[in-house]
Order: C-alpha cells, then sequence, then structure tokens
C-alpha cells in the first residue's frame, strides 16, 4: 500500500517551488564536522544509555528543559529551509515539536565492528534462504525486471541480488522513523552532521515533491529507504515512476522499486554486458599489488599478466582491472575486479559486499534458470507476463 497523501502534509510543508535537482551522492559518504558560528552543538545531553537498539528509545532533553525544536542549531536549520526553498518556519516548528531523538541511533552509528574475513561475511548473504527468496522475488516480478534491464542496461540479477542483500527482498527496511533518524544525526551527530543535514533536508524536500507525511516513512537507523534502502539524495536523483502512476514510491511498490535500482546503477556508469569479476591465479605475493583505496580499476590487463595475475578466462589485454583479495579458511582468493565491480561498491564503499552482491547474484541467476526450465510453458508464461 502506498504512503498515504494527507492533507496535513500541506499545512507542515507550505507550497512547493521549483523541482530539485541534487548532485548525484554515494549513500553513506563520510565527511568531517565543523559547527557553524554561532550554532550550539549538543554532544551529550541527548544520550542517555541504553541496552539494545530500539526503534521506539527516545532521548531526554537536555537538563535546561529546553525543547529540540527551540535548540539554535535546528531554529538556524528552519530558517535556512524557509530562505532557500520557501517552507513555512511555523510549520516547520510545529513538525520538529514531534521529532524524538534517539540515543540508540547515536550508539549504533559509534558502535565499533571487528573485520569480518569474507568466508563469515559471505554466509550471511549466499545461503539457501537468500537465494530461494530472490529466485521468487524474480519470478513475481519478472516482466518489470525484464523491462528495467532492457530500459537501464542492468541484469535482473544484479537488480534482485541488491534488493535481497539490502532488505530481503522487502522483509525488512527499518522500523525507525524517517524523520527521528535523519533530525538525530543531523543535530545529535556532529562527526557527520553536514552531510545528514543535507539528507534531511533532501527528506523534506522528497516528502513535499511526492506529496507524503514527513512523519509517516520508515526505515534504517541512518535514514536509509524503501527496498533498495536509497538515502533521500538517492531517492530524489535516482528514483523513478517506472509504472507510471504518478508518484515514486520505494516502499511498497516493486515496480518503482526495481526500475529505481537499475537507474542507479546507471547513473554510476553501469556498462551493458561488461564483466564484473573474474578468478585469478597469482604468482609469488600478489597481496602488494591489491590498492589500498577502492577507486576505478585502472590497470590493464596486459600489465596483470606482467605481472604473474593470471585471469581464468580470457579477457582483452587493453580492458582495465583492479586485483582484489579474499580471505578464505584455508588460504587467499585472488579475483579481477572490472569497472562494474566498482560501479556496485558506489551502493556500499565495501569490496566484501560488492562481492556479496555478485555472487548472490549468479547463485540466484543459475537457480532461476533451473527453475524457469522445469517450469511447464503455461505457468512460465503467466510469470512473465505479471
Amino acid at each position: 500500500m502506498k504512503i498515504p497523501y494527507l492533507l496535513g502534509v500541506v499545512l507542515v510543508l507550505g507550497a512547493c517551488t521549483q523541482p530539485y535537482s541534487p548532485q548525484a551522492t554515494t549513500r553513506f559518504a563520510s565527511t568531517g564536522y565543523r559547527a557553524p558560528q554561532g550554532v550550539e552543538v549538543v554532544t551529550t545531553a541527548y544520550r542517555p544509555a541504553v541496552k539494545t537498539l530500539s526503534a521506539d528509545t527516545p532521548v531526554t532533553v537536555a537538563a535546561s528543559g529546553r525543547s529540540f525544536v527551540d535548540r539554535p542549531d535546528v531554529q538556524r536549520f528552519i530558517r535556512e529551509m524557509s530562505a532557500r526553498h520557501n517552507f513555512s518556519a511555523a510549520r516547520l516548528e510545529a513538525l520538529f515539536s514531534h521529532v524524538r531523538l534517539k540515543s540508540s541511533i547515536i550508539k549504533a552509528m559509534d558502535r565499533q565492528t571487528k573485520p569480518t574475513p569474507w568466508y563469515r561475511y559471505r554466509k550471511k548473504f549466499l545461503n539457501a534462504k537468500r537465494i530461494q527468496g530472490g529466485v521468487r522475488f524474480w519470478r513475481n516480478n519478472a516482466a518489470t525486471l525484464s523491462r528495467a534491464s532492457r530500459v537501464y542496461g542492468v541484469p535482473p540479477e544484479i537488480i534482485v541480488a541488491i534488493i535481497g542483500v539490502e532488505t530481503q527482498y522487502g522483509g525488512n527496511m527499518g522500523s525507525f522513523r524517517v524523520l527521528d533518524a535523519l533530525s538525530t544525526l543531523a543535530f545529535d551527530y556532529p562527526r557527520r552532521a553536514p552531510y545528514f543535514r543535507k539528507e534531511l533536508e533532501n527528506f523534506l524536500l522528497l516528502s513535499r515533491s511526492e506529496g507524503i507525511s514527513p512523519l509517516k516513512p520508515r526505515g534504517s537507523y541512518a535514514g536509509a529507504m524503501g527496498y533498495g534502502q536509497f538515502m533521500p539524495s538517492s531517492y530524489l536523483t535516482y528514483g523513478v515512476d517506472f509504472d507510471n502512476d504518478g508518484h515514486r514510491d520505494l516502499w511498497s511498490n516493486r515496480r518503482d522499486a526495481i526500475g529505481s535500482v537499475a537507474n542507479y546503477f546507471k547513473g554510476y556508469g553501469w556498462r551493458f554486458r561488461e564483466p564484473v569479476v573474474i578468478r585469478a591465479s597469482a604468482r609469488g605475493d600478489a597481496s602488494i599489488w591489491v590498492a589500498d583505496k577502492l577507486g576505478p580499476p585502472n590497470t590493464s590487463m596486459a600489465t596483470w599478466q606482467s605481472r604473474g595475475v593470471i585471469p581464468q578466462k580470457q579477457v582483452r589485454n587493453a580492458q582495465l582491472a583492479m586485483l582484489l583479495k579474499y580471505e578464505k579458511r584455508n588460504g587467499l582468493q585472488y579475483w579481477l575486479g572490472f569497472h562494474n565491480f566498482y560501479v556496485i561498491t558506489r551502493y556500499n564503499r565495501s569490496r566484501l559486499y560488492a562481492m556479496a552482491v555478485y555472487q548472490l547474484s549468479q547463485a540466484i541467476r543459475r537457480q532461476y534458470q533451473r527453475a524457469s526450465n522445469e517450469m511447464p510453458a503455461s505457468i512460465l508464461r503467466v510469470a512473465q507476463t505479471n
């Protein structure tokens, strides 16, 4: 069911202005923070200890008793939204009076995790439940996936795998109110406050342009939304109305979600029918050639072969690749990653994530093709024209 269109949206957000077109951004860009001159930044008064990560645990107000909406940094943001985007300051104050800051979100953002070896990370996503769920999702949305692949040049299995990794095919889109999550991080998480204030700004613009109440959407503790877990800037930039019903709904409309994920990959330069990764053998200690930073591949296959890195499939000598290293239980495994591998990392800047998406996509594709070959032709036609 779509997010309802409420008269209260008009009362809260005011009249619309010219369409907003943000620059393409990565979903979780990291940035430093320096408090704007004259703005008080509260870093401790809103963080009581909590034992678990709960979507319903608010943060207590400051000892002075001053409300969230009266804080100087919040008031500054409201003035900026009013001046820059013609929002009603009074109505934004009314909206922010309903915000509940979440100590559990700050706790989750600050939680340090130990590096996970590939052989353990892989098990989270390469399992029977995730693969079978992907086959069902593909079968139930075959026509939409086929059209998205034609329009954007992205394989159906990649789209399915992203949705599978992000939300288990829509089964877990997050339980935090997006406005609470973004407000907490925008005003009580100084390390990345500028990034999240921009996402809060984009969320309010998105709510106004799509005619949804900003108090309704729910998502992750970082404010990611829908089947594909788009941040507001990505929603505005890459979200598409793929079924032409007049709205971009990434929470309950699988057609829009599928088209938007495909458009995201196209926006970051996915190359049709080019490889993603290829297994390789390596002579000696190839680890010295593994790049520290995850950037676009810039070394030709001819150079890799001169260094003793040999692909298991034939690749053009001029093809650019990066060397990837993964830890197995009994040693190391080397792969050569190409431009499309780098594109997957624009969704999440992790070599482990990108490889998990790719390998899950291949497992889903094999199982889907096997199931399609075994399916009676009459049933297959129905599945492909849903």
